[in-house]
């Protein structure tokens, strides 16, 4: 069975940069550390997962069709450090170096290239890890993924999920529709926070059950209801795509370690 490796490679590049950053280091000095640690961290990954497939997806340069239909998506973000957005290619050269692939395209998000992926690949019942901090990915928990926070040394499972937010994995796109997402600038429900979109989902299981209560009393049902269009938008811009076009095969990316495979 393929055991498919992918790496969410901005999320690891930024915190490991990030960590570095607390160091006095110039511009240039912390990209190389960041690159060093970088090798390090992905070999050691390699080592320990020893995947038949591995690749490192990353974002596209353009903005994304969550753009198009929300302008204000990821309004306000931090910026990408500029020492990492000149140093791209020199840090895609060090993953090819571990003998990893980078993926990319134009307008997706990684998001969406690594749930795409994901999903070809657990429909075929192959195994598929992914590395990240992105609580975004355990929506695809129910296919199979399986997901790694690296940094904190766990496992965000059906488990992680139940326990931070209340909730089966399978409710998270609507618990998002309905909270929304402040670090993407998604606005959800106004007036329904965490506690409230757990406890509406908790009782009545989904965003389309919530809006299908007729001559419902409840305070927040009719909150939802009167504001079904900004749930609704809420809910595509979270819902991670599962079919763009990725233009190769499992073949491709076939993990062969390099000759100098060794950290150092």
């Amino acid at each position: 069975m393929a055991h498919l490796l992918i790496f969410d490679a901005l999320n690891l590049i930024r915190r490991l940069h990030a960590a570095l950053g607390k160091q006095p280091l110039d511009a240039t000095a912390l990209l190389l550390a960041t690159q060093q640690r970088l090798l390090n961290t992905v070999h050691g990954i390699l080592n320990e997962v020893r995947p038949s497939h591995v690749i490192a997806v990353f974002d596209g340069e353009q903005p994304s069709w969550r753009h198009s239909i929300y302008p204000d998506y990821k309004l306000g973000r931090t910026p990408m450090p500029e020492e990492l957005q000149q140093g791209m290619e020199q840090l895609q050269a060090t993953l090819w170096q571990c003998g990893v692939d980078s993926l990319l395209t134009a307008g997706d998000e990684a998001d969406d290239l690594i749930a795409t992926l994901s999903h070809q690949l657990t429909q075929r019942h192959q195994q598929v890890t992914l590395i990240s901090t992105d609580k975004g990915f355990c929506q695809l928990l129910p296919s199979g993924l399986q997901i790694r926070d690296y940094f904190n040394r766990r496992w965000l499972d059906q488990e992680f999920v139940l326990s931070q937010y209340g909730i089966k994995a399978e409710q998270l796109v609507d618990y998002w529709a309905l909270s929304g997402v402040s670090g993407s600038h998604i606005k959800g429900v106004a007036g329904i926070g965490a506690k409230s979109a757990t406890a509406l989902l908790q009782e009545f299981g989904s965003l389309e059950q919530i809006l299908a209560q007729q001559g419902e009393e409840h305070r927040l049902v009719k909150r939802v209801q009167e504001q079904a269009a900004a749930a609704q938008l809420a809910q595509t811009l979270v819902r991670l795509r599962l079919d763009i076009p990725l233009g190769f095969n499992l073949k491709a990316i076939r993990y062969s370690p390099p000759a100098d495979a060794s950290p150092r």
